[in-house]
């Protein structure tokens, strides 16, 4: 069993490779001149998509322009995803059980960490608009639901992990199953 632990955890570890392949989290809007939706998908350290239309329709609002640089995170968040696959092989060939816990308490407050940083770069996004927006509705905050579906005015926003994500929760779930399933 010893030996399978060690094999999940690097698996574990390698699991957070697709996060530079599929994104994290994917923001959907859906309105009557966007019938079939418009998409950002957020990476590790990239925004892709439909992020033309967000802004132009975001401008009329008086939005913030979404670019790279709107998200300073995106600049280091893979060197931490590279320290921890990094630490995280290392921990699967030569750690101790106690070290597979450590390694996965790690990954859970960095994605806490995360998330949380992500709603606030969302509430500010929504709530932070320019007074002199061609389309003023007092009152009205445009930040699209954390986690969800939400109506802002005649759009459908949707907002959810993506492939990227749930890898993460599957590599967390990993190196806790082989902590388990290590011997002493």
């Amino acid at each position: 069993m010893k030996k399978y632990a060690r094999a999940i955890m690097v698996i574990a570890a390698l699991t957070l490779g697709l996060l530079f392949v599929f994104p994290m989290w994917k923001i959907t809007l859906l309105a009557p001149q966007y019938p079939t939706g418009i998409s950002i998908e957020i990476f590790v350290n990239n925004i892709t998509g439909d992020i033309s239309n967000f802004n132009i329709m975001n401008h009329y609002v008086g939005m913030k322009t979404i670019t790279v640089k709107g998200f300073p995170e995106l600049a280091y968040m893979q060197y931490i995803v590279l320290a921890m696959m990094a630490i995280g092989i290392v921990i699967g060939l030569f750690g101790k059980k106690s070290h597979f816990w450590i390694w996965a308490v790690l990954m859970i407050a960095f994605g806490t960490v995360g998330l949380y940083d992500f709603y606030i770069w969302e509430y500010n996004y929504g709530h932070t608009l320019d007074p002199s927006a061609a389309i003023k509705v007092p009152g009205m905050a445009y930040q699209p639901p954390f986690i969800g579906r939400k109506e802002i005015l005649n759009f459908i926003a949707y907002s959810f992990p993506a492939l990227g994500g749930y890898a993460v929760g599957i590599s967390i779930s990993l190196a806790g199953f082989a902590a388990l399933i290590k011997r002493k």
